[in-house]
């Protein structure tokens, strides 16, 4: 049997009724509605009564969940937009446009408003999950961690922004705060490529509205990690007045550069002073130790209790190191903590897990991140609130409609198995049905997404 003969007898025509492709986009447009985010946002973007307009709320809620299904431009809207027996009116690609350019600073702070009170309902509801499904995903009593970080986001033509950037490329230089605990992407600010990764400013802004973002019950006690580019002054102290002043427990674990100070300090630890260094997992990985510099390296001007803790471990075979490092055979990395308790191991441990944002970072740009779509800068960070609400929905969708490797995917694997599955529409007793091929692998999974979406309660 050849195998090239199984397209004989294969022919294709344009004729097919009640057929819909992209399933999965009706579950992330249900679990916006259910979720109250659609009502949420049309408040914070409402119009006056008698303009002639898509509702503002709806528009933005479609826009995130084409880009959560793979949109990579505007006009990928006609994918939603020419399935109206499933979906009912979708708004054009030019109102879309429109809807992004009406976006500014005012409305953004709304939006803001609106996804916090959004998120709040949605871990409430997270909290009441089984045990089994809600594993790994705690945002119960324990600790929230954020993660801080920026990204280099390329561009490929002159939009308002654009810049060459520390990495001899050219176009923006976003930073970004993303929640551990469920992956969301909590806060992003665009900023033009030039943009320093050190800014301050730039840091607390983003720092501010992602505190912001996490619901008053679980912001008791808040872990931030970031890279040396958030070890400033301003960041520190900032941190450190949320947990005097808000009387709560804010909790930091930074990277730190090495300078002639450290490096001092480094080379007086003596062999009793290294402890091994621990995995994620609790086990002892080969080949690397810490101990702590607290006291040796003069921190005048830092804030009260800040810990210096180093690591060294034997680099990978072509790893450049610094002259220092090439004396002894170590690569040295340090970060600063204030947290009090816990074995050196473990802090380090868990600062090294800050590396998991580049993850996020890459499912972002997945989600909408990577390509910009407009010359304005204006419109291009209304497409980056709009990611962001893309990146939360298809995290919502895997806490609380999916299990197993689903609820872990990331987004391409997602859209493959899910998003972009295609059903036959049916009609009959006043209802439509989307049938599912019972081939499909993931149907039952798909199916079950469906009802417990559905067995959310209605938003008051």
């Amino acid at each position: 049997m050849q195998s090239t003969t199984w397209s004989r007898d294969l022919r294709v025509t344009a004729d097919g009724t009640g057929v819909v492709s992209h399933v999965g986009a009706v579950l992330l447009r249900m679990l916006a509605d259910r979720a109250g985010l659609t009502q949420a946002i049309s408040g914070a973007l409402a119009r006056p009564a008698w303009w002639p307009t898509h509702d503002r709320g709806r528009v933005l809620v479609d826009l995130a969940v084409m880009i959560a299904d793979g949109g990579e431009a505007i006009c990928d809207i006609d994918v939603l937009r020419h399935q109206d027996e499933v979906f009912g009116p979708v708004a054009s690609a030019a109102t879309c446009w429109r809807a992004l350019d009406e976006i500014g600073h005012a409305q953004l702070r709304r939006i803001a408003k609106a996804r916090a009170q959004v998120r709040a309902r949605v871990w409430a509801l997270l909290e009441q999950l089984p045990p089994a499904r809600a594993a790994g995903r705690d945002v119960g009593d324990g600790v929230v961690v954020l993660d801080v970080d920026s990204t280099i986001v390329l561009a490929h033509s002159d939009k308002e922004g654009a810049a060459p950037t520390y990495k001899h490329t050219y176009g923006f230089h976003p930073i970004l705060v993303t929640c551990d605990n469920t992956g969301e992407l909590l806060a992003i600010k665009l900023r033009p490529g030039n943009a320093g990764a050190n800014t301050a400013a730039d840091h607390l802004q983003v720092l501010a509205e992602a505190v912001a973002q996490i619901p008053a019950a679980h912001r008791r006690h808040l872990l931030v990690r970031g890279d040396s580019a958030a070890a400033t002054h301003a960041v520190l102290d900032w941190l450190v007045e949320q947990g005097a002043k808000r009387g709560r427990q804010v909790e930091y674990s930074i990277g730190w550069a090495i300078g002639e100070a450290e490096r001092t300090a480094i080379a007086g630890v003596t062999t009793s002073g290294w402890s091994p260094a621990i995995n994620a997992d609790g086990g002892i990985r080969d080949g690397a130790q810490v101990a702590e510099l607290t006291g040796l390296p003069a921190l005048t001007g830092w804030p009260d209790g800040m810990r210096v803790i180093v690591r060294r471990e034997r680099p990978h075979p072509g790893a450049q190191l610094s002259l220092f490092e090439e004396r002894d055979g170590w690569r040295y990395t340090a970060f600063v903590t204030n947290t009090a308790v816990g074995a050196l191991q473990w802090l380090e441990a868990r600062h090294r897990a800050h590396a998991r944002v580049e993850d996020r970072i890459r499912c972002a740009k997945d989600t909408g991140l990577r390509r910009l779509p407009s010359r304005e800068f204006a419109i291009n960070q209304a497409w980056c609130t709009a990611t962001a609400i893309a990146v939360d929905l298809t995290c919502w969708l895997q806490l609380i409609g999916l299990d197993a490797d689903l609820a872990l995917a990331e987004p391409k694997r997602l859209r493959y198995r899910i998003l972009h599955t295609a059903a036959r529409l049916a009609r009959g007793q006043r209802r439509r049905y989307l049938r599912i091929p019972a081939t499909w692998p993931w149907a039952t999974q798909i199916t079950a997404a469906f009802d417990r979406i559905a067995a959310i309660p209605a938003p008051g």
